[in-house]
C-alpha cells in the first residue's frame, strides 16, 4: 500500500507544480534559457496536437452526419477525450522536464507520444471504414 500511496503523493505534488510553477525556481540551478523556451515550444505543440484533435471531435459530431449515429458519436468522443488527455499530458510533461533540467538530471521518458501516434493511427483507420460505409448507403 505505501507504493501505491507514495504514487498518489508524487502525482499530487506534480498536479500542484502545473499551478505554481514559480515554485520550479527553487529547486536545483536555472537552466540555459534556450533549454527552457525549447521546452515551452513542446508544450505548445503538445497544446495544438490537443486542440487539433477536439476540432476533429467536433468536426465529426457536426460535418458527418450521414453516418449512424453510433459510431459518430463514439469517434466524436474519442477524440474529444484524447484531445483532453493531451493537453493535461503536455502540461505534466513541461513540468516534469523543467523540473529535471533545473535538477541537472535526464530530461524524463515517455511512451504518451507512441500510444498518441497508435491511437490516432487506430482512430483515422477507423473513420476511413465509417466514412466508405456512410458513402456506400448513399
Amino acid at each position: 500500500m505505501t507504493g501505491v500511496a507514495g504514487r498518489l503523493r508524487a502525482a499530487a505534488a506534480g498536479v500542484r507544480l502545473w499551478w505554481t510553477p514559480a515554485r520550479l525556481r527553487e529547486e536545483g540551478e536555472t537552466p540555459d534559457y534556450r533549454f527552457s523556451l525549447a521546452n515551452e515550444r513542446t508544450f505548445l505543440a503538445w497544446l495544438r496536437t490537443a486542440l487539433a484533435l477536439v476540432g476533429g471531435g467536433f468536426a465529426v459530431a457536426q460535418f458527418l452526419p450521414d453516418l449512424h449515429r453510433g459510431p459518430r458519436v463514439a469517434l466524436a468522443v474519442l477524440l474529444l477525450a484524447v484531445g483532453a488527455l493531451c493537453a493535461l499530458r503536455a502540461v505534466d510533461h513541461w513540468a516534469r522536464c523543467e523540473r529535471a533540467m533545473r535538477r541537472g538530471e535526464n530530461l524524463p521518458v515517455s511512451r504518451f507520444p507512441a500510444v498518441l501516434a497508435l491511437a490516432i493511427g487506430a482512430v483515422a483507420a477507423v473513420m476511413v471504414i465509417a466514412v466508405a460505409a456512410g458513402w456506400a448507403d448513399r
